[in-house]
């Protein structure tokens, strides 16, 4: 094909001075100078010159050079003349400027012409030579053609092969892609299989795992197809069934573990007993009879990391009694939930729910069991389930790997102690049996140690064993006061009297009495005391060995024991024997001999006091000379019961003699005496007598002063006889029957009723009332009066009132005997009474009044 030919270089059309080619008709080319000129003008002038250039041009004198000036603006600004043609109306140069203008235009004519004329010839030969080129172009077209037909022509097989390749190609690309593809899918299709598989089995914890790796590691690599984004929407969802499932296992263990505690516990204070020696019936092999099962686990897990995480858990052949916690309940659970919730991000919230479950579980387990006060098998399971708790945290504390710390566990056995303690003191108040407190005690200790043996402190335990003693003290004096009183009831309080040396070594054999001349007095032989002394001091010894059973395996030393057991005894002897003494010394029913043998009861007893301290030291293994600061204070127990004994003797005695006098019927007006001493006083005398004799062992100044107190209370009653104000008239012939009687006291006196005391002062209980007597026996009131206020007078006991008194009772009998005239005899010896009752009377006065 053949272009076109150009257009020729200059459209415009000569004026008519120009001369052409009569050919073309083109003007002739313009020359170059003037191409160069024109050229030169043609760049723009900026507008401000102009103003400015024109503000310089004078108004009223054109110049001819500023024609040519407005030229060359004109030439220079494409579009904005305005300015200059006002400068050239204000100027009044347009005539000029027009002519001006006129030459230019003819100058550029001239010009063009030279340079259309300049280039002309070219241009015509390059116009043939294209005239030339086309009809070569156009055969150059038929021959393109021709070949572009043979081309079509051979390539259509070809472009049906080169499709078939081309197809071929992107199936062989297709098939690689999907090969590529599956090999992308198929690992994630077969770990989240195996993740279903795992899910189902219920082994969490490789689920777990399994999933971490679909998500993190091969879902990425899919993340182009849609069923990956199933499959991610889906993690979240299985990630949460795995978190239940984990605290669905952790509550299955919860429950479990709350169900063994009690036979986990039971385990543990076995295996302490068996350690320390504390309690062997704890030793037995409880295992049948507790149920504790030979393999108490589900089937294992297959990966190794799970094995690792229930490295703790036993697999127990039948013939294996289990050892520890894990031997009953699989932890894994625990262990599974805790690496779960940690990978997850979430350990806080596993180990808050655990600790607060376990919490609540604590809270159950201080509940006693009901009754628990009526049975040691219910302190048993009480202590059981406690101890069974703390050893399932103390496992999960040394293999938990953080799930509970020490910290915690002590804080939480601190909250518990308070009030397993005052659970304890609340039911073992109501054990009343001694036998039975010493079961708890044993418990609570193996109960203290086994806590130890966890790294629990135990000075809750330790106080409330202190507070159980005191209770045991207290029970075992309840116990002895039913001792001492039904000994004190069955005894007669009769001296022991032995027939044979069998009899005679049963008594020694039981009791410390060292007596050579009983040992060599022939049978049957009378031991000084009762049978209550014997029995009463081997019922102290038990009760010093009771004290010593509850103050075993408490690790105290021999000083602490030796201590206890004295302050325990003290309290023994001191609120309740001498209680139980005391009550019996005021028992109405005994007799007066009774009493005196108490009395007598009482020295023998309180000699044990050294055999006593003695067998304590022996006992307890602490040295006597170390217990000074804690000795037995029986001696002064025993000292103040006697006292208090003696008093009633004296009492007793006093009522019995009460009894004799009452019996006194005197005829206060009597003419003459009996001849012999009353029948009462007889009667008196002969059992006073008789009680004297039984004073034979009694300590002499305990038998002299009751004698002479017994004597001086019968002349005190006498005398009140002779002066009661009821008996207004007295006879001559009864003052020498109460003679006559006082008579029968003085010999008696004299007799010596009871040895070591010094001849005549039992007399001396009589002096006040024999001279009494003797003044009115004598009549000899002209001594009395003479002597009266004399040391060395024969009457010096004599009061006067006390003779005024009698004096004017038997002035009452005279008057009531007198019938007739009296004699000269009967007038002296009336003017003789008168006298000597003014003068008695005088003395009574000046008593009264202090001369």
């Amino acid at each position: 094909m053949a272009a076109n030919p150009p257009p020729p270089p200059c459209s415009a059309q000569p004026s008519s001075s120009n001369t052409g080619s009569p050919a073309t008709g083109l003007a002739p080319p313009i020359e170059p100078a003037a191409a160069s000129a024109s050229s030169s003008l043609s760049h723009p002038v900026p507008l401000e010159s102009l103003q400015a250039r024109h503000a310089s041009y004078p108004a009223s004198s054109p110049h001819p050079d500023h024609g040519e000036l407005f030229l060359q603006e004109i030439e220079a600004v494409d579009d904005y003349w305005g300015p200059t043609f006002r400068a050239i109306y204000e100027s009044d140069a347009s005539q000029a400027f027009l002519e001006r203008l006129e030459q230019r235009t003819h100058e550029h004519d001239a010009e063009i012409e030279k340079m259309c004329n300049h280039h002309y010839q070219g241009f015509i030969s390059s116009v043939r030579d294209l005239l030339g080129v086309r009809s070569d172009a156009e055969t150059l077209k038929a021959e393109v053609g021709a070949i572009d037909n043979d081309i079509r022509n051979s390539g259509q097989g070809v472009a049906v092969k080169a499709r078939d390749l081309v197809k071929a190609r992107r199936v062989e690309r297709n098939i690689a892609a999907t090969i590529e593809s599956l090999s992308l899918c198929l690992p994630v299709l077969q770990m989240f299989t195996k993740l279903n598989k795992q899910m189902s089995e219920k082994r969490f914890h490789p689920a777990l795992k399994t999933l971490e790796q679909l998500e993190h590691t091969y879902l990425p690599r899919i993340a182009k197809y849609r069923f990956s984004k199933q499959m991610q929407a889906s993690i979240p969802r299985l990630r949460e069934g795995i978190k239940e499932a984990s605290i669905s296992e952790l509550k299955d263990f919860l429950e479990k573990i709350r169900e063994y505690s009690p036979r986990i516990g039971e385990l543990a204070m076995r295996k302490t007993a068996l350690k320390m020696n504390l309690d062997h019936t704890l030793a037995k092999d409880h295992g049948a009879q507790s149920g504790i099962p030979s393999n108490p686990f589900g089937g294992d897990i297959d990966d190794d990391e799970d094995d690792q995480l229930n490295g703790t858990r036993l697999s127990l052949s039948p013939d294996k009694s289990p050892q520890a916690a894990q031997d009953f309940v699989d932890f894994g659970p625990v262990y599974r939930g805790l690496h779960i919730y940690t990978k997850l991000g979430e350990r806080d919230k596993f180990q808050s729910y655990y600790q607060k479950q376990r919490l609540q579980q604590a809270k159950l387990t201080q509940q006693p069991p009901p009754n628990m006060h009526e049975s040691i098998e219910g302190y048993s399971a009480f202590f059981y389930g406690i101890i069974g708790f703390f050893a399932c945290e103390d496992h999960v504390l040394n293999t938990g790997n953080g799930l509970i710390t020490r910290g915690y566990l002590d804080e939480l056995w601190k909250g518990m102690s308070t009030g397993i303690k005052e659970t304890l003191q609340q039911h073992s108040a109501y054990c009343t049996e001694s036998g039975f407190i010493l079961k708890i005690k044993n418990l609570m200790l193996l109960f203290s140690r086994t806590l130890q043996s966890y790294g629990f402190d135990d000075d809750q335990m330790s106080s409330l064993l202190q507070e159980l003693r005191d209770h045991y003290t207290e029970v075992l004096m309840l116990k002895w006061v039913a001792k001492f009183s039904a000994i004190f009831k069955v005894d007669n309080y009769h001296p022991i009297e032995v027939n044979n040396p069998d009899e005679y070594s049963s008594v020694t054999n039981n009791f410390p009495l060292t007596s050579p001349s009983l040992e060599e007095a022939p049978f049957p032989r009378q031991f000084p005391f009762s049978a209550m002394v014997p029995k009463v001091y081997n019922e102290v010894k038990e009760f010093i060995l009771s004290c010593v059973q509850f103050s075993q395996d408490l690790h105290l030393s021999f000083e602490e024991i030796d201590q206890a057991v004295r302050k325990a005894t003290n309290t023994l002897l001191t609120p309740t024997l001498s209680g139980c003494l005391s009550n019996l010394i005021r028992t109405s029913n005994l007799s007066l001999l009774q009493l005196i043998q108490i009395d007598i009861n009482t020295y023998h007893l309180e000699e044990t006091n050294v055999h006593l301290e003695k067998y304590i030291s022996d006992i307890t293994g602490a040295n006597l000379e170390n217990s000074s600061k804690s000795r037995l204070q029986a001696r002064a127990i025993f000292k103040d019961i006697r006292v208090e004994a003696e008093e009633e003797i004296h009492c007793k005695l006093i009522s019995k003699m009460d009894e004799f006098i009452e019996l006194a019927s005197y005829d206060w007006l009597m003419s003459e005496p009996e001849g012999t001493s009353s029948s009462w006083l007889t009667d008196l005398i002969a059992f006073l007598n008789s009680v004297f004799l039984s004073f034979t062992n009694l300590p002499v100044k305990l038998a002299q002063k009751t004698c002479m107190s017994a004597l001086q209370y019968l002349a005190k009653c006498i005398q009140a006889m002779l002066l009661d104000e009821s008996v207004k008239a007295l006879s001559h012939g009864f003052i020498q029957q109460l003679d006559l009687d006082v008579v029968q006291c003085e010999q008696f006196a004299a007799s010596e009723p009871v040895t070591g005391l010094e001849e005549g002062v039992l007399l001396l209980c009589f002096s006040d009332l024999r001279q009494l007597l003797d003044l009115f026996v004598s009549w000899d009131w002209s001594n009395y009066l003479a002597d009266y206020g004399n040391p060395t007078s024969k009457y010096i006991r004599v009061k006067p009132q006390h003779a005024l008194i009698l004096l004017d009772k038997l002035k009452e009998a005279e008057k009531k005997n007198m019938f007739g005239i009296m004699n000269k005899k009967d007038r002296d010896k009336k003017r003789l009474v008168d006298i000597v009752y003014k003068q008695l009377k005088n003395l009574t006065l000046q008593q009264t009044n202090g001369v």
